[in-house]
């Protein structure tokens, strides 16, 4: 499995590169005049380490499909959203945890109300710099806006939002395997499908290919969360970069309390090949984008 790891960090370091830079220069052209602390907490938040996994789907998806711009600014709009999630997944009304990406989370060292805020000020940020990349892609404007419209979506009430709600209602319940399912299609699947989605869109993608690139996210997002859920109870705080065994504590409901951590495994190895499978019955399944799914369930954080 390290091994796996170490071959997607070299094959996507320079898409990983790219997403960094763009991060960087969103920093300086969009958090100028914000208010200290949430500006700081922003910027924290975009330059830690992070696998930028739905960036680099994006780009990855966009290049399938046939796309050959340079598609870094918007990969990194997917990621801020991404961030978005996590600053307010870690707060004292969340998960309340003090650890992401090997470092202490905004909240522990910019405040919880900056942190906060800092949530709420990158979904519009986000938004502004799709538009922005969109614009520089040279996309019509029918395009920018379903862009657009899919990033929201995800981060909404029904995507992340919505997931994350469930997430917090489920605590302490014994969830059904369905329920479970519904909970990180949205908190977990929606902003990695609509990254597949989109990388499809900025290409001009068909509607059967769009529709297939929406199908593979959909499943490698299920089979991330649920090697995530694996992870936090087989894994070290040190290996994951986050506090290992929230899960128990907050006594959530996983899959591998379901399914025990063979069947949860098998679970999203099945997905991944689901995942794939639709890809491939349309001619978008390219190397790389095989890789980045068996990564989702190989990986060892």
């Amino acid at each position: 499995m390290a091994d796996v790891a170490l071959d997607v960090a070299i094959d996507f370091g320079p898409d990983r590169a790219a997403i960094d830079r763009a991060l960087a220069s969103f920093c300086e052209r969009h958090l100028v005049g914000l208010p200290s602390p949430v500006g700081d907490a922003i910027r924290y938040s975009l330059t830690g380490e992070g696998k930028r996994l739905r960036g680099i789907l994006f780009l990855r998806a966009y290049e399938a499909a046939g796309g050959a711009a340079d598609g870094s600014a918007l990969a990194a709009a997917i990621e801020v959203v991404h961030a978005y999630s996590l600053v307010h997944d870690d707060l004292p009304c969340m998960d309340d945890d003090d650890m992401r990406r090997g470092r202490p989370t905004v909240h522990r060292v910019h405040g919880v109300a900056a942190a906060t805020a800092a949530g709420l000020a990158m979904v519009p940020l986000a938004a502004l710099c799709a538009t922005e990349a969109c614009r520089e892609l040279g996309l019509p404007d029918v395009a920018t806006t379903a862009i657009v419209r899919d990033l929201m979506v995800a981060s909404g009430a029904g995507g992340m939002i919505g997931g994350q709600l469930l997430d917090l209602e489920g605590e302490g319940t014994a969830l059904a395997l369905d329920d479970l399912q519904q909970i990180h299609d949205a908190k977990t699947g929606a902003l990695i499908a609509a990254a597949a989605t989109i990388g499809g869109r900025a290409a001009g993608a068909s509607p059967d290919a769009l529709a297939a690139l929406a199908r593979y996210g959909k499943d490698i997002g299920l089979a991330f969360q649920i090697a995530d859920d694996v992870l936090d109870v087989t894994s070290t705080t040190s290996q994951l970069g986050k506090t290992a065994g929230r899960d128990v504590e907050l006594r959530k409901s996983t899959y591998p309390a379901l399914l025990g951590i063979e069947g949860a495994k098998a679970r999203a190895v099945e997905l991944v090949e689901q995942g794939c499978s639709a890809l491939d019955a349309v001619g978008l399944l390219t190397p790389p984008l095989s890789r980045i799914a068996h990564f989702t369930v190989e990986r060892t954080s």
